[in-house]
């Protein structure tokens, strides 16, 4: 059950707003491993091909994160692993979807960790979100990111719908890729026919945007699926007292079988439910694990160059 409570916006300070929005108590339930495995695994599959080098992506030559996905044919990649990190829209005929997936921050690269520290508020840029009010607040560094690769998603998703007759997106990512990738998901669904599902399944999401954002977003894609794994930072910033506020869709994982890789995971109700990521006290901040941002998450899917042959 939500404990929303309606506040006044105060003003923004240096283009950050000392707020916070709405939070959840209601109690988490189990996902199955057949949901698990019908929701998740393929898109947490495509977020970690994302890591690899844009030529071998292109190719789909890219060892075992692409022998995982056998039949997928790279319409698009690019990417330069600073300003812009890598990217790709492929078609996957086995599921009978147009795949948008994003590379995630890469903490070799100072450009991409400064992408993630621009953390004012700005308005949603109008062209590429239409539908957005204006109370609707972006995190800057995420807003601008996406906008670098914005036209090429839009226009090789639609050149992709319309040679293969597709009637689905899936729109995934990492880390920074999973906070582009929710702003190319509501991009995307403003944009496209009612009569295409636009999907996306993210991991390691930070806040995107503000409560207007998290609402705007819960109405856009009311399956959207977001997965937390175990004490990750990084779904906790920036700052829920910082007008940054989580959408629903939470799926929070919290335990990992070493010897199976098998995930277990609870689904959370409403934004920022405290029985999940978002309800970390200041005293678990001392115990947050980087190493749980890069996994394994599922399935022994770890995320970051690593895990893919260079």
């Amino acid at each position: 059950m939500l404990l929303a409570c309606a506040r006044a916006a105060p003003a923004p300070l240096f283009g950050i707003n000392f707020d916070s929005g709405k939070e959840s108590s209601a109690t988490p339930t189990p996902v199955s491993q057949d949901e698990i495995t019908s929701t998740i695994l393929r898109p947490a599959l495509f977020s970690r091909t994302a890591y690899c080098p844009s030529q071998n992506v292109t190719n789909w030559s890219c060892g075992g994160p692409c022998d995982a996905l056998p039949n997928v044919k790279v319409l698009a990649s690019g990417g330069d692993e600073g300003e812009i990190p890598r990217f790709f829209i492929a078609s996957d005929p086995d599921s009978q979807t147009i795949v948008v997936a994003h590379q995630g921050t890469d903490p070799k690269n100072i450009l991409s960790i400064a992408n993630d520290v621009e953390f004012a508020q700005v308005d949603a840029n109008t062209t590429r979100f239409p539908k957005a009010s204006s109370d609707v607040q972006l995190h800057s560094g995420f807003q601008d990111t996406q906008g670098r690769t914005s036209d090429i998603v839009m226009s090789t998703v639609q050149s992709g719908l319309a040679s293969t007759n597709f009637k689905r997106v899936l729109v995934t990512g990492h880390s920074l890729g999973a906070a582009i990738a929710s702003l190319d998901a509501a991009m995307l669904r403003m944009a496209l026919p009612d009569d295409v599902q636009v999907q996306s399944v993210v991991f390691g999401l930070p806040r995107v945007g503000n409560q207007a954002w998290a609402d705007l977003l819960d109405s856009l894609i009311p399956d959207f699926v977001h997965v937390t794994n175990q004490k990750d930072p990084v779904p906790t910033v920036p700052p829920h007292a910082l007008s940054f506020e989580q959408p629903q869709g939470e799926i929070h994982i919290t335990a990992v079988d070493d010897s199976t890789g098998d995930a277990t995971m609870v689904a959370c109700p409403g934004q920022e439910n405290q029985n999940c990521s978002p309800g970390f006290s200041i005293a678990d901040i001392v115990d947050l694990s980087i190493p749980n941002h890069l996994g394994p998450y599922l399935a022994g899917i770890s995320f970051g160059d690593k895990q893919c042959p260079q």
